[in-house]
């Protein structure tokens, strides 16, 4: 069993891009990154990369749309380290048939939120047993500004005309997650808070970001590392808060 005093951070979709940095970089701190993944071959490849680094991580198999496999990552959480000190909702996806309201597809609406709303959830909800074990549970649901609905009202944002309304919807309920869980669990010490990596250079965007990894993993990592004073229910960048 990992010592008592080092974090155990869970990350979903973290077997490449800013999730596996997140990984990398929490785990230098001492943490135990544990590496949520669909794909055994490419969670544990990406776990065997970290350890060649020196950091202290292992692959968990975790396919956030199916329940089986959330459950038996936390009943192994349970048994190997008895509690789980950070949860960070990364798992994401975009679909090529997302579009504008008036013709984005149906169906791919309904893949994006499988992933990216109702995957959260139910990780959030089956973790959260665990992270109430923390002596500073935290909370971090990796958003975008495409979620805000101030930004996405603004014709003069620089990404507004970006309307993909899937993906764009998908974060703005992520965001309503964060919201409301953080004020369901505001006297239990556990911090829940959505963040903005920014458009950062990944296979989700064809690697036309501007941002390199690193900087898109950025506030993922401070909010992991949340001091007790720190805030909950808030949308942040690197740079500071989001607007809704």
């Amino acid at each position: 069993m990992q010592a008592a005093t080092a974090r155990i951070v869970l990350i979903t979709g973290a077997n490449k891009g800013i999730g596996f940095e997140i990984a990398r970089q929490l785990g230098r701190t001492g943490a135990e990154a544990l590496i949520g993944a669909r794909s055994v071959a490419l969670g544990e490849a990406a776990a065997a990369k970290l350890k060649a680094e020196g950091v202290s991580t292992r692959f968990i198999r975790l396919e956030v749309r199916d329940p089986e496999t959330i459950v038996a990552a936390a009943a192994l959480i349970e048994v190997e380290y008895g509690r789980l000190d950070v949860l960070i909702n990364n798992a994401g996806i975009a679909d090529r048939a997302d579009g504008p309201p008036s013709r984005t597809s149906v169906d791919a609406v309904r893949r994006i939120f499988e992933t990216n709303v109702f995957g959260a959830l139910a990780v959030a909800q089956t973790m959260l047993p665990l992270l109430k074990k923390s002596a500073a549970g935290r909370i971090v649901n990796v958003s975008s500004g495409l979620g805000s609905l101030a930004h996405n009202a603004d014709p003069a944002w620089e990404f507004a005309p970006v309307k993909l309304f899937g993906y764009n919807a998908s974060k703005a309920a992520l965001n309503m997650l964060t919201v409301q869980l953080a004020a369901e669990l505001k006297d239990s010490g556990v911090k829940v808070n959505s963040v903005d990596p920014g458009f950062t250079a990944t296979d989700l965007n064809a690697h036309r970001g501007r941002q390199t990894i690193a900087q898109g993993a950025e506030a993922a990592i401070r909010f992991a590392l949340l001091p007790d004073d720190g805030p909950s229910g808030g949308f942040f960048s690197a740079s500071g808060r989001e607007p809704w």
